[in-house]
C-alpha cells in the first residue's frame, strides 16, 4: 500500500447549467499535470447544483457527462469522481460516479436524501454501500447528507475502508455542523476523510462557503484550502501514518458488530 495523491475540487456551480459546468471544470483542471493526482474529487451535482429539477435534468449512463468524466479521467491517468443526476427507469439518483483511468466506472446512489429540501420526493435512495479498491485502499464514496448517520459510514471488519470521502453542497448556515461531522468520522473511523463542497451562491438563493477539508486518521486537518474561494489543492494521503495510527491505537479491534438492515 503506497501513499495516495487526493485532489479536492472547491468551486461554484453554474445553476441548472450542464454545458457551462462541464466547460468551467475543463478549464480549471487543465493546470493539474497528468499523473500528479490519485483521485480527483468534484462536489455533489457538479453538472448542475443541487435541484430538484430531477425529471429535467437527469441523465442516462451514457449521457454527456459520463462521457466528460471519462475523457478526463483519461487524460490526467486519475480516478474522477463527483455527483449527477442520474435516470434509470421511471426513477432519478443522486448518482456518485467513480470513473477510473481506464474508463471503467463504480457508483454509489446516495442513501440519506435531504427532506428538508424535498429531495425525498424526487430522488429514489440508494440501498447499498459501496466499497472500492485502488492502489491498494479501501474507499468508501458518500454523499452530502450521508454525512450525519454514523452507522450508514462505520468502519467494520465486513465493510473496512483507509478513506472515506463526501461530496456536498453544504450551506453556509450549517457549515459547522460540516466542519465537526468529518472531524468526528474521522476520529471514529481510524481513517482518512476526504470533504468537498461548493461556494456561491445556488437558485435557490442558497450560499455555500466550501470548507473542503481532508482529514487525518486521528481528526487533524491536513490540507489548507480556504474557506469561500474556489482552489483546487493536491494532498498526499499517507499509507504508513495510517497504519502506524491503528496499529498503536487498535481502536477498531474493539468496535460493535451488526448487521444494517435497509
Amino acid at each position: 500500500m503506497n501513499d495516495l495523491n487526493v485532489t479536492l475540487v472547491q468551486s461554484k456551480l453554474y445553476w441548472e447549467d450542464r454545458e457551462k459546468n462541464l466547460k468551467h471544470f475543463t478549464a480549471l483542471l487543465k493546470k493539474l499535470k497528468r499523473g500528479s493526482s490519485d483521485i480527483i474529487i468534484l462536489p455533489e451535482m457538479f453538472a448542475t447544483g443541487f435541484s430538484m429539477n430531477s425529471k429535467m435534468l437527469a441523465e442516462k449512463m451514457d449521457g454527456e457527462s459520463i462521457a466528460w468524466m471519462r475523457k478526463l479521467a483519461s487524460e490526467k491517468n486519475a480516478v474522477v469522481t463527483g455527483s449527477l443526476i442520474i435516470k434509470e427507469g421511471d426513477d432519478c439518483f443522486n448518482r456518485l460516479i467513480w470513473m477510473a483511468p481506464e474508463g471503467s466506472l463504480r457508483y454509489y446512489d446516495k442513501r440519506h436524501l435531504f427532506r428538508m429540501a424535498k429531495e425525498d420526493q424526487h430522488y429514489a435512495a440508494g440501498r447499498q454501500k459501496l466499497i472500492l479498491e485502488y492502489k491498494g485502499w479501501r474507499i468508501c464514496p458518500m454523499i452530502c447528507y450521508d454525512l450525519r448517520f454514523p452507522v450508514w459510514c462505520r468502519n467494520t471488519s465486513s465493510q473496512k475502508y483507509d478513506l472515506i470521502l463526501f461530496v456536498a453542497n453544504w450551506p453556509v448556515k450549517r457549515i459547522s455542523a460540516w466542519r465537526q461531522l468529518l472531524i468526528s468520522r474521522a476520529i471514529e473511523n481510524q481513517c482518512y476523510v476526504a470533504g468537498v463542497n461548493r461556494i456561491g451562491k445556488d437558485g435557490n438563493g442558497i450560499s455555500y462557503n466550501g470548507h473542503s477539508a481532508l482529514i487525518n486518521p486521528t481528526g487533524k486537518k491536513i490540507s489548507r484550502m480556504r474557506a469561500g474561494v474556489q482552489s483546487m489543492e493536491t494532498i498526499k494521503l499517507s499509507a504508513h501514518e495510517l497504519e502506524k495510527t491503528r496499529r498503536a491505537l487498535p481502536f477498531l479491534n474493539d468496535a460493535d458488530e451488526f448487521d444494517l438492515t435497509i
